[in-house]
């Protein structure tokens, strides 16, 4: 049997994807299975274990619906079985049309049920893990039991004199307010005077680290690696420090899927459906005094920042780090 995955389409869900082709692999293991994943991520495939071929998806290449009807066409020859559509998208829907997969498995929004062979109902209020999963146990009517979130790395030794901090995020209500920030990496710099405290992000968000770093205490301290890394070598960088410190983005379910310990800030987004998945060594904190969180937006329209980021306590963040060093 052939399966074709379509991956999602951001860095946090492809890693929590992982689970779901876990669960492919159990239910059908005899199967060959291959994905398609965003360009952009297709090095992350490397790290996860069982897959044949990857085929890497451009949307600069194919260009809307004409576009995904395009690749998906190019890929008949392939002769799939079975098409798990993960993203809720009527463009990857129309991929899977035009692949010619006996059967098409997706959740049917934005009207893209007709073009499934099998639209299934998506769960309200799971974690997005399960979310993805319940589309396996709808299709197979078999339930999945071991779930989780892993990727493969031979991983270097671990350093408790090294903490990375991701503050970025897509979305500017996930993301760490400047003055906060400034003021927490003095204050971590402060407290943790043996650490090496390393930023992480893409380069088009090193220009806002170097604007927190700007003025710093303890600048010796505090390194800027931002847009320094693919994403192997961010990986790599993860595997080997004590902890990280992290908005609500994908690098915190990256370090999850790599075993090392995650404190997580949450702001608009909603944990219960988009924290990281593994429990283990997992740190969430919320404010969770504010009646508009989680609002699940992109953008803050009652304060202009992210008030639920900005009023977390200091105190219980350098407290859970405390715990981790």
């Amino acid at each position: 049997m052939k399966i074709l995955i379509r991956l999602p389409n951001w860095l946090g869900d492809v890693v929590m994807s992982t689970a779901f082709i876990n669960a492919v692999k159990q239910l059908y293991p005899e199967a060959w299975i291959d994905v398609i994943i965003k360009k952009e991520l297709g090095d992350l495939v490397k790290l996860i274990d069982g897959l044949q071929t990857v085929h890497l998806f451009s949307k600069q290449e194919y260009q809307g619906l004409a576009g995904a009807y395009r690749f998906g066409k190019n890929l008949r020859a392939e002769k799939y079985d079975l098409f798990f559509n993960l993203p809720s998208s009527l463009t990857s829907a129309v991929m899977a049309w035009a692949s010619g997969a006996k059967k098409r498995i997706g959740y049917g929004a934005e009207g893209g049920f007709f073009l499934l062979t099998n639209a299934c109902k998506k769960p309200i209020n799971v974690h997005r893990v399960d979310e993805y999963i319940s589309l396996l146990e709808q299709f197979t009517g078999r339930m999945v039991n071991n779930r989780q979130v892993k990727l493969s790395l031979d991983a270097p030794p671990r350093s408790n004199k090294k903490v990375l901090i991701n503050f970025n995020s897509e979305a500017s209500s996930r993301r760490m307010p400047l003055h906060k920030g400034k003021g927490l990496i003095n204050l971590l710099t402060a407290e943790f005077p043996g650490v090496i405290f390393t930023f992480i992000g893409s380069p088009k968000e090193r220009p806002f680290i170097d604007e927190i770093c700007e003025g710093a205490q303890n600048r010796d301290h505090i390194e800027n690696s931002a847009g320094a890394t693919n994403l192997i070598e961010l990986c790599k960088l993860m595997a080997g420090v004590a902890a990280i410190l992290t908005t609500d983005s994908g690098p915190a379910h990256l370090a999850n899927s790599l075993e090392t310990p995650v404190i997580v800030l949450f702001g608009a987004g909603d944990e219960q459906n988009t924290a990281p998945y593994n429990k283990t060594d997992l740190t969430v904190l919320r404010y969770g005094k504010l009646s508009c969180e989680p609002c699940v937006k992109n953008t803050c329209k009652l304060y202009g920042v992210p008030k639920c980021l900005e009023l977390i306590e200091n105190l219980n963040i350098i407290s859970s780090l405390k715990l981790l060093l």
